[in-house]
């Protein structure tokens, strides 16, 4: 197995951890992150809802904001792992956008851990809004 591969696996295996850790009382929709950063460091984030459903915390906000405080803002790979690989919210990838915005993604489905879908945050977030025009 090649060093990306187990890259990828540990990447994969954090996400899955980390979901596990979410606190959802709400809507037990149980949301993992992952984040390898072009550094090689890996960061882990999950969901954490509150009464006051606009003060919940998505996991990839979550993972993003831990990477900034560990002193990393070039991000390379996301892990998302949820039941049904759903991918991030509109504003997670306004969120992530401002690090890199072709950030590549993959969606995993906690059901289903095999079955990982691709993808990049510029095909997911084509146009995002930048200050100052």
């Amino acid at each position: 197995m090649s060093d990306a591969d187990l890259g990828r696996e540990r990447l994969i295996a954090a996400a899955l951890s980390a979901q596990k850790n979410a606190y959802t009382p709400y809507s037990n929709f149980c949301v993992g992150a992952s984040l390898l950063t072009v550094g090689g460091d890996l960061f882990v984030g999950c969901n954490v809802e509150n009464a006051s459903y606009g003060l919940t915390i998505c996991a990839e906000r979550a993972v993003a904001s831990a990477a900034v405080a560990g002193g990393s803002k070039e991000f390379a790979t996301l892990a998302i792992a949820s039941p049904g690989a759903v991918p991030p919210c509109g504003a997670c990838r306004q969120f992530l956008s401002e690090f890199n915005s072709a950030l590549a993604i993959l969606l995993i489905d906690v059901d289903c851990p095999d079955a990982i879908v691709e993808t990049t945050l510029d095909v997911l977030f084509p146009q995002p809004f930048r200050a100052g025009g």
